[in-house]
């Protein structure tokens, strides 16, 4: 969206329902419709349930901090990042409250990055403390009317930052689940650069033949890179995992990281990009839509 719409956009959203911003948010990055009573494609099949699944359950595993509850229950807290400080007060991030070792500072409530500590003495700690307090007044439904952000209590989190032997960020590893079973993986790397990619495979690590890209803040997108990703040792592992932890859901979205062969959980997602960011070739957002049962 053009910057200088999004003030009148934000104005106006509230005036509407939650299905009426999905058909219009639906529209403008679509380009058509969505057809809400007989959705066929995946974006539509993503736009349905954030209409009609709405359970506790969604609001728990949508909150950074209490899907952590839900992770230990399930598969066991070992694949838990380690948690080192939570608070709702702002001003409680300071030096004092922080580990001696590289940290990332987020929220629980919203979708966005983190801010990542190396040093404690190249940290603005009153800037930090101000943006903090400015996104717990947010509620991250109001934007999205994703309804399982509606009733987050926000939070600050920090957790431990993670970090391979040689000091990179790993890869983020996304498995596409439906109806519990993982349908397809996609691999991000160098999150956070201008050389962001997203490739794409099956779960027996062969290139998929679509791609599914997000807008990156350069202008470009997160398509597919030309080098391939090396299977990651730990793939058969995330793959029981994520089916474990996707079984009462529709479509949701496993995040994982692999650290030098140890497995971090990262995050659910259960409306990927919204389900208003295009599938190319167009007729794959067809065909991976016919995959997904809503009954």
């Amino acid at each position: 969206m053009k910057n200088y719409l999004r003030p009148f956009y934000n104005l106006i959203l509230p005036l509407f329902s939650d299905k009426q911003v999905a058909q219009i948010k639906f529209k403008w990055h679509m380009g058509y419709f969505p057809d809400l009573k007989n959705p066929t494609t995946l974006n539509e099949k993503i736009n349905w349930l954030k209409l009609n699944d709405r359970t506790p359950l969604h609001t728990q595993c949508a909150d950074k901090f209490l899907v952590r509850n839900y992770i230990e229950q399930k598969i066991g807290a070992k694949f838990l990042v380690p948690l080192f400080y939570h608070t709702q007060n702002p001003n409680d991030i300071i030096p004092e409250n922080l580990p001696n070792e590289h940290c990332i500072i987020k929220t629980n409530h919203d979708s966005g990055g983190g801010i990542f500590v190396r040093s404690k003495n190249d940290i603005n700690w009153p800037e930090i403390q101000y943006n903090l307090k400015q996104r717990l007044k947010l509620n991250y439904y109001n934007q999205t009317r994703e309804w399982q952000y509606k009733n987050i209590k926000p939070r600050i989190i920090i957790e431990k930052l993670l970090e391979d032997k040689k000091g990179n960020i790993p890869f983020d590893y996304k498995l596409h689940c439906f109806n519990g079973k993982v349908r397809m993986i996609s691999v991000d790397m160098g999150r956070g650069t201008d050389h962001h990619y997203r490739n794409w495979y099956t779960t027996k690590w062969k290139r998929e033949k679509f791609k599914w890209s997000s807008p990156k803040a350069n202008g470009k997108s997160t398509d597919p890179s030309h080098q391939d990703a090396d299977i990651p040792k730990t793939l058969s592992e995330m793959i029981r995992l994520s089916e474990i932890l996707a079984d009462p859901f529709k479509y949701i979205r496993v995040d994982w990281y692999d650290v030098d062969g140890t497995l971090y959980f990262g995050e659910l997602t259960f409306h990927h990009d919204g389900g208003i960011i295009p599938i190319e070739p167009k007729d794959w957002d067809e065909k991976l839509g016919q995959e997904l049962s809503l009954n």
